[in-house]
C-alpha cells in the first residue's frame, strides 16, 4: 500500500505518525558520533602547539570546532524532522544563495595560503564552497528522479547553470580539489539514476580531463609531478608528502600515543587541517587508521541502505549523493596524505579543522536521518493499515 493512498485505504483514520517521534538511524548516528569525537580529540592533539605558538591558549582551535560541531548538530536536528521531499522545489534558491556567497568571496573573501576561500560574516568564518557539496547534490537529484535524459530545457535552467557557475566560481579561488569532487559526485548521481556509461567514459571523462590539463595552474601542474617523485625535492615540492609519510610510518602499528606525535611540532605543515590523518596515524598506528577506514566504510554502507530502502527516486539519489560526497571525501584525504593521489587540499569530513567543513557535513547527515525517518515512518503507517 502506498503512502498516498494511505486516507482512502484507512476507513478508521488513523493519527499520522509525529517523525520527531522516530528515532534517527542508530548505525548511522553512532558512526558520525565517533567520527566527530575522534575529530575533536585529533584537532586537539594536532593544533596546541601551534596555537601556543600563535600566542593563543592551547583549545583555541578546538573550541572553534566545538562551535562548529554545535551548529552542526542544532541544524542536523531541524533536518532531520524536515521532509526531504521540499528541498526538490527549494533547490534552486538555495542554489542562488551559494552563488551569491562565492561572488562575495570573490570580492571580498579572506585569502589564506593563496587561495581566496573564505567569507567573515561578523565573528563567523565561512567557506561557500562547502555548502556547494548539498546544493549541487540536490540540483542534481532533482534533475535525474525523472529520466536520464541530459538536456531538457528545466534541467539546462535550473540545474546545469547553477552548476556551472557553482563550479567556476569554486574553480576561480582557486580550489580545483572541491571542483574535481563535485564533478565525480554529479557522475555518480547520473550513472546511478541508469545514465549512460558509454557516454560518460566516452566523452564525458575524456573532456574533463582534456579542459581540466589546459587550465591548471603552474602549481597545480607542480603537484603531480611532485607526487611522481616526491624525493627528487624532499626539502622544496616534496616535503609535505615526505613528511607525512614519515608521520604515518613512525605510527607502526599501536602508534606513539594520543598527544605524542613529533611530526606535528615542527615537520608536519597544516598538521590540524589538510594532513591531519597522518598525525593521526602517527599516534594512533595501523589499528587507529583501520578504525577510521571502518568508520567511513559503515558511513557509505549505512548511506546506501537508507537509499536503497527509500521509496521514490529523489530520495534515492538524495541519500546516495549526500552519502559519497561525504565519504569520498574523507577517503581522498586518507589517499592524499598517503601519498595515492596528487595533493588536494581536501580536508577529511568530520575530522580535519573547519567549522564551515564539520556544520555542512553533520546538516547533510541530518538529511539522511530525515530520508531514513521517513522510510520508517511510512512502514510504520502500512502496518497499522494492514492490521486493523
Amino acid at each position: 500500500m502506498s503512502y498516498q493512498n494511505f486516507q482512502t485505504n484507512n476507513p478508521n483514520n488513523i493519527p499520522e505518525i509525529d517523525i520527531r517521534k522516530i528515532p534517527p538511524d542508530k548505525p548511522l548516528a553512532v558512526t558520525v558520533a565517533f567520527l566527530v569525537i575522534i575529530g575533536l580529540m585529533i584537532i586537539f592533539s594536532a593544533s596546541a602547539q601551534k596555537c601556543i605558538d600563535m600566542g593563543y591558549t592551547p583549545l583555541r582551535f578546538f573550541i572553534q570546532q566545538l562551535l562548529g560541531v554545535g551548529a552542526g548538530v542544532v541544524g542536523a536536528y531541524f533536518l532531520s524532522n524536515y521532509n526531504y521531499k521540499n528541498y526538490k522545489n527549494k533547490s534552486f534558491i538555495f542554489a542562488i544563495l551559494v552563488i551569491i556567497l562565492l561572488i562575495l568571496v570573490k570580492l571580498i573573501g579572506t585569502t589564506v595560503n593563496g587561495a581566496q576561500r573564505w567569507l567573515y560574516i561578523g565573528p563567523v568564518n565561512l567557506q561557500p564552497s562547502e555548502l556547494a557539496k548539498p546544493a549541487i547534490v540536490m540540483l542534481m537529484a532533482g534533475a535525474f528522479c525523472k529520466g536520464t535524459k541530459l538536456f531538457t530545457k528545466s534541467k539546462i535552467l535550473l540545474a546545469y547553470i547553477p552548476i556551472l557557475l557553482m563550479l567556476g566560481l569554486i574553480f576561480k579561488q582557486p580550489n580545483l580539489s572541491m571542483v574535481l569532487l563535485l564533478l565525480i559526485t554529479s557522475v555518480v548521481m547520473y550513472l546511478s539514476a541508469g545514465g549512460s556509461f558509454k557516454l560518460i567514459f566516452g566523452v564525458g571523462i575524456p573532456a574533463a580531463a582534456f579542459l581540466l590539463l589546459h587550465g591548471l595552474h603552474d602549481y597545480q601542474s607542480s603537484r603531480i609531478m611532485t607526487w611522481l617523485n616526491p624525493g627528487a625535492d624532499p626539502l622544496g615540492a616534496g616535503y609535505n608528502i615526505v613528511q607525512s609519510l614519515v608521520a604515518i610510518a613512525s605510527g607502526s602499528f599501536w602508534g606513539v600515543g594520543f598527544g605524542n606525535s613529533k611530526q606535528k611540532l615542527a615537520w608536519l605543515p597544516e598538521a590540524h587541517t589538510d594532513f591531519i590523518f597522518s598525525v593521526y596515524s602517527e599516534e594512533m598506528g595501523f589499528i587507529g587508521c583501520l578504525l577510521l577506514i571502518c568508520l567511513f566504510w559503515s558511513l557509505l554502507q549505512r548511506g546506501v541502505i537508507i537509499a536503497s530502502k527509500c521509496p521514490d527516486m529523489y530520495g534515492k539519489l538524495l541519500a546516495l549523493g549526500l552519502t559519497f560526497s561525504i565519504c569520498f571525501q574523507g577517503f581522498l584525504n586518507m589517499w592524499v596524505a598517503s601519498s595515492f593521489v596528487p595533493a588536494t587540499g581536501v580536508p577529511m569530513p568530520f575530522i580535519s579543522y573547519g567549522g564551515t567543513s564539520v556544520m555542512v557535513s553533520l546538516w547533510m547527515v541530518g538529511i539522511l536521518f530525515n530520508i531514513s525517518k521517513e522510510n520508517e515512518k511510512k512502514i510504520r503507517m502500512q502496518h497499522n493499515v494492514r492490521y486493523l
